[in-house]
């Protein structure tokens, strides 16, 4: 799909009319404002006049100076230069609070506080505000002053443990920004249940996000099974072999690799039907989850050998003849050939400005029937709409401007 910089007006997307401001930096509680802005939130993005937002220097440069990085994950958002240390930066900064429905912020503890900027402050500003507050972890509690990142939360939270082959070191769990992006989504679930709140009570509360409990809270059975048998899963490599087997990662002949997931016995079943040894599924060989699990070397060293006796494309079309949950283990190359995500549109071409260049990058979601997402504009520059939203919101006048400019407010 193409799109232009300036396509898919706000008209008719749900969040159309609510305001947000984005203080944050890098991913977390900024990517919590992109989804909003992607169903219609103006999204103003105040940075600091030296160099906003270190997501800007994230990843590969552009020909413009900003990230890929930056210009798809800053999409749709106005960006403003602003000192929040500076009297009059906060002062400017409250006069915006005063005028918006959320607003998303990722210092460590106690900053905003520090700077005479923290919740209390802000909600005799604006008793309606909804406060998203990312942290590594939290506003509360005896790490709340330490530093954290997603890398880390991963480690503490327990995911980082799991990944990687038995006995081996611990590995990066897919991205280093998983924890990040995940903070991101329960801050902006956090985000519509407190507007739902505000629209009941007139009320606005803050959000109390840490990257380690988002973590944390996608660890399946771990806590329960600890508590109640002193269970402590470790590393698997490719199989997940405490809860079902076969269910892992398997090279092909043509080096590549496919996912396949059995976990069920009627699923192993087909799985056994699609190798060409129904026998493998009857109740007196591996017909049944628990003598699977008994011998889950057995039975993935000859889901092992199959799958290496054929081709990626062969292994697949016999899965998925018999419905065999499987799928390819796709790198960023084979996504782009890949026809669900073109069928989808999950790619999406937009004109990236001051650049003379396309660039193709992650559709929104969730998909909604009626009102779905869209992509207006791609990351903006640093204070590109500074003087825009000054007189917009706050009907300030050139000289007046000019004025903060000379306190290096703005």
């Amino acid at each position: 799909m193409t799109a232009s910089a300036s396509a898919s007006p706000t008209d008719g997307l749900p969040l159309k009319g609510l305001r947000v401001i984005d203080i944050a930096t890098v991913i977390a509680a900024p990517y919590c404002a992109t989804v909003l802005g992607e169903f219609g939130a103006d999204v103003l993005k105040l940075e600091h006049p030296d160099g906003g937002d270190a997501l800007r220097r994230f990843g590969t440069p552009s020909i413009r100076g900003d990230t890929l990085t930056w210009l798809s994950e800053a999409r749709n958002k106005r960006s403003m230069t602003i000192d929040l240390r500076t009297t009059a930066g906060a002062d400017v900064f409250k006069q915006l609070i005063a005028k918006t429905d959320v607003l998303c912020e990722n210092f460590r503890t106690g900053t905003l506080e520090k700077w005479g900027l923290g919740w209390e402050v802000l909600k005799k500003v604006n008793p309606g505000l909804v406060m998203l507050r990312v942290t590594g972890y939290g506003q509360t509690g005896p790490y709340k002053d330490r530093p954290g990142f997603a890398r880390v939360a991963h480690a503490v939270g327990g995911i980082a443990y799991l990944a990687g082959m038995p006995k081996g070191t611990p590995v990066t769990p897919g991205s280093t920004t998983l924890g990040d992006y995940m903070t991101g989504l329960y801050g902006c679930l956090g985000v519509l249940m407190a507007l739902r709140h505000k629209e009941e009570t007139g009320e606005g509360q803050y959000i109390d996000a840490a990257l380690y409990e988002s973590v944390f809270r996608c660890t399946e059975e771990l806590a329960p099974a600890f508590a109640m048998f002193g269970a402590v899963r470790e590393r698997a490599g490719s199989s997940h072999n405490d809860l079902a087997v076969p269910h892992g990662h398997f090279a092909t002949k043509d080096g590549k690799w496919v996912a396949i997931s059995c976990a069920t016995d009627l699923l192993f079943a087909r799985l056994a039907k699609a190798m060409g040894r129904p026998e493998l599924a009857a109740d007196t060989a591996y017909g049944e989850q628990k003598t699977r699990l008994e011998h889950r070397h057995d039975v993935n060293e000859i889901v092992r050998d199959w799958c290496g006796s054929l081709t990626r494309e062969e292994a697949l079309a016999r899965c998925y003849t018999h419905d065999v949950p499987a799928g390819p283990l796709n790198n960023i190359a084979d996504i782009f050939g890949d026809r669900q995500f073109h069928a989808r549109r999950n790619l999406v071409t937009m004109d990236a400005p001051d650049t003379g260049e396309q660039i193709v990058v992650p559709a929104p979601v969730p998909r909604l029937s009626e009102t779905p997402g869209s992509i207006r504009s791609l990351g903006p520059k640093l204070g590109e709409h500074t003087d825009e939203i000054l007189r917009e919101l706050l009907g300030l006048n050139d000289s007046q401007i000019a004025e903060l400019r000379a306190m290096k407010a703005v």
